[in-house]
């Protein structure tokens, strides 16, 4: 069981990172970001060749899969926010855009790149592994939850604690009277999708031993974040690294006890359960507050 309780706390740990930015979008912004995936693998893509072209140092490689992350989520601003905001069928819009840029990213990844699979270096080897009640920690672990919650602990303080975090907390409850006090809403937007590219790109180096770098090895992490997404609740930064918590508990348990190839299947059913008796999520505000 000791097993069980470390997976889950290296799961939880990079989850948020991935989910978090996907809330927010979407609570935010009113739209889903289909891209996030492509974000993964493109910034693992960019921390892997810093890697092999600049340094093999930690800090060189997660800033390497940190700023590509943020450039995508530049791209993402560019490319869809900024043309389709204030249109028409804004949501159907953007959701239908992210998805081509998923897929022409995904392609452009391959072309690039081919489809071999490549590793990072070991980045975390200066960390001992340690035992607890006889269950290994490696060093990935250890440095993979140690950057997770220093990465976590600064979004919070910067949400909380800043204008551009206050503009984006109001547009997360409520557009109308955000735009009524003056909050721009593009500036809110770069901000949350340069964040959240930011956010997934640490993941995605933090997650290199578990999915390493390809051209789609995005999706899979993609789909836990907004498992996690729903299950917190849209723009709940507290719902979110809880639901973080029981997803990776819950594939944790799975895998363990049951089967790799049934995770999936017990995360719907967790996500199917679990909105069944609260649809706005765990901590997600109501829709009857929010407007």
């Amino acid at each position: 069981m000791i097993d069980v309780l470390i997976t889950t706390v290296f799961l939880a740990a990079v989850y948020s990172l991935v989910a978090l930015g996907l809330s927010l979008t979407w609570a935010g912004l009113g739209f889903l970001n289909l891209a996030h995936g492509v974000t993964f693998s493109t910034a693992a893509y960019g921390a892997w060749w810093a890697s092999v072209h600049i340094s093999g140092n930690p800090l060189v490689v997660l800033a390497g899969g940190t700023v590509v992350g943020a450039l995508v989520g530049i791209v993402i601003f560019l490319l869809v926010f900024l043309p389709l905001d204030g249109r028409r069928n804004f949501d159907l819009r953007t959701l239908i855009a992210t998805l081509a840029i998923a897929l022409a990213g995904e392609n452009i990844l391959l072309d690039r790149f081919g489809p071999q699979p490549r590793t990072f270096p070991a980045l975390f080897d200066w960390l001992d592994p340690i035992r607890i009640s006889g269950t290994n920690v490696t060093s990935d672990q250890q440095g993979a939850v140690l950057s997770a919650t220093v990465l976590v602990i600064a979004f919070v303080v910067l949400l909380t604690g800043s204008r551009i975090g206050l503009g984006v907390r109001a547009l997360t409850q409520n557009v109308e009277g955000a735009k009524l006090v003056g909050i721009d809403r593009r500036t809110a937007a770069i901000a949350i999708l340069v964040v959240s590219g930011a956010l997934v790109g640490l993941a995605a180096v933090l997650l290199g031993p578990v999915y390493f770098v390809s051209y789609n090895n995005g999706l899979q992490p993609m789909i836990k974040g907004l498992t996690v997404a729903m299950l917190g609740g849209l723009g709940s930064v507290r719902g979110t690294i809880a639901a973080a918590v029981i997803v990776a508990f819950v594939e944790a348990m799975t895998a363990t006890y049951v089967g790799a190839e049934k995770v999936l299947v017990a995360l719907f059913l967790l996500i199917a359960i679990v909105l069944l008796v609260r649809p706005r999520g765990i901590a997600g505000i109501l829709e009857t507050t929010r407007a």
